[in-house]
């Protein structure tokens, strides 16, 4: 404790320095072998307690404990025995993430994933978000069937006993609001299932005025883009990091999020990986980024740049290799003289390995990807470490399109809005607000969301879809392979 006349003190007890306070701080520690000392209880009164206790112990086990009885299969499956997990092939596939599973389940309930080592596309392996996904089967937010919305509130049953409308009740209601003129909007993240393609053919067919508009919240719209423009198809390329000597990343977190992480991450690992000791061969990993990513972390050599000279890092590299290759230049913003040589280097170890190099970019600006698209072709990758031949699916989304759709709803162009599960435009579009803003202006809007969300809160009408763990799909996630969901 201090004195007062230091001028620090606790409490105003202590700066009063009064003869209560005086007597409180005699008490402070308090010994407890005297209030043991003191006690009146004696041996015989103890003996009867705990005697008493164990008695009263004994007699609450023996209470009957009611009976839950377990009502078995009417007809019960064949492949299906009590206690003995059964597993099932299915597909997960959720904004532009897609694994091949195994799915454990218990008397008909999941409660694993697994990667299916079947896939030609995964190999076996899984993502974080498909090892989390058995918890959102079970989420206690989803709903149970379709609702109205009103001012941004579901208009739930007063009652809870009693159940919401109908779907023929919400079905006729939503088909009398639009006819085969009313133009009719359908927004989506990629969608890889040709079956729910076909479905949405025969949909337009019947009302001709309807558009698909489907974009990526971590778009890849660049690179569909600038492959258009180098090479008349827009897609995404199937990228072989196997197969590569030398791989350069400029800001592409390929091991964690960039279009294809599970099937990127098995292809990495095999060629950093020594099979031959006596001719030991290793893939040599540059990364070229802002930022510590999953990627960058496993790199050889990691060249750090500001998020601002990535444009003129990969300029630098094309100009580099351009001078090697007798191809004209490039005009554009410099890089300061250090990291330039770094770039530099990295030219020379690219054009010592040619074909089997791969340069990749998560930039999501147009010129930057033709830049890439530039390099690999001088580099002679294409038809050895990147195809054409089984182009991702993966990312399918255009920017512009999703921005067309949002100035077509402030301008009173649009009629109908059907947002699919788990689109979210509302909250993961950069033009956010102005979607919000066009919503006003839509007549009909309906989600199809299974758990309510930003853009769900903004329709009319609330009609769930089934979680992709108790429903049929397919799934096609790059051109010639395809994958059941069960």
């Amino acid at each position: 404790m201090k004195n007062k006349n230091n001028g620090v003190w606790i409490g105003v007890d202590q700066l009063a320095d009064t003869p209560e306070y005086k007597e409180t701080t005699q008490q402070e520690f308090i010994n407890h072998e005297e209030i043991i000392e003191s006690g009146s209880t004696n041996r015989r009164d103890f003996l009867k307690y705990l005697g008493f206790g164990i008695g009263a112990a004994t007699l609450a086990a023996s209470c009957e404990i009611p009976v839950k009885r377990a009502i078995p299969y009417v007809v019960k499956p064949d492949e299906i025995v009590p206690g003995v997990a059964t597993y099932y092939a299915s597909s997960f596939v959720q904004g532009g993430d897609y694994c091949a599973l195994l799915v454990k389940t218990r008397e008909g309930r999941p409660i694993k994933v697994e990667g299916n080592s079947l896939s030609k596309v995964t190999g076996g392996g899984t993502s974080a978000r498909a090892q989390a996904s058995v918890l959102s089967l079970y989420d206690t937010s989803r709903l149970d069937g379709p609702y109205r919305v009103a001012e941004g509130n579901i208009e739930l049953p007063a009652n809870r006993n009693k159940k919401g409308p109908s779907w023929a009740e919400i079905d006729q209601e939503i088909t009398g609001k639009f006819n085969a003129n009313s133009r009719i909007r359908i927004v989506a993240h990629t969608i890889m299932s040709p079956t729910t393609k076909k479905a949405l053919e025969d949909f337009k067919a019947q009302y001709p005025n309807t558009e698909v508009v489907m974009y990526d919240p971590v778009s890849s719209s660049a690179i569909l883009e600038a492959n258009q423009q180098s090479f008349g198809q827009a897609v995404v390329p199937s990228y072989h990091f196997d197969k590569a000597n030398v791989i350069v990343s400029f800001g592409a977190d390929f091991l964690g999020t960039w279009i294809s992480p599970v099937e990127f991450a098995r292809q990495y690992a095999k060629g950093r990986k020594l099979e031959d000791v006596k001719n030991p061969k290793m893939s040599r990993h540059i990364q070229v980024e802002s930022h510590v990513s999953l990627t960058g972390s496993n790199a050889d050599n990691r060249i750090m740049v500001r998020p601002s000279e990535q444009g003129a890092a990969i300029l630098a590299l094309h100009n580099a290799l351009a001078g090697k290759a007798g191809r004209p230049t490039a005009r554009g913003p410099q890089l300061e003289t250090e990291k330039a040589a770094k770039i530099q280097k990295v030219a020379d170890e690219l054009w010592s390995s040619r074909s089997a190099a791969l340069v990749v970019s998560g930039s999501n600006n147009l010129g930057e990807q033709v830049l890439v698209n530039a390099i690999n072709d001088m580099l002679g990758s294409y038809g050895s470490t990147i195809d054409f031949t089984n182009a991702s699916l993966q990312r399918q989304g255009m920017d512009k399109n999703i921005k067309k759709l949002v100035d077509d709803m402030n301008a009173g162009r649009v009629d109908a809005l059907f947002v699919m599960d788990g689109a979210n435009p509302a909250y993961d579009v950069p033009m956010a607000d102005k979607f919000v803003e066009g919503c006003g202006k839509v007549g009909l809007k309906v989600s199809f969301a299974g758990v309510p969300n930003e853009t769900a809160y903004l329709c009319d009408y609330l009609t769930p879809t089934h979680h992709y763990l108790e429903s049929w799909g397919d799934a096609e996630p790059k051109r010639g392979h395809y994958s059941l969901i069960q």
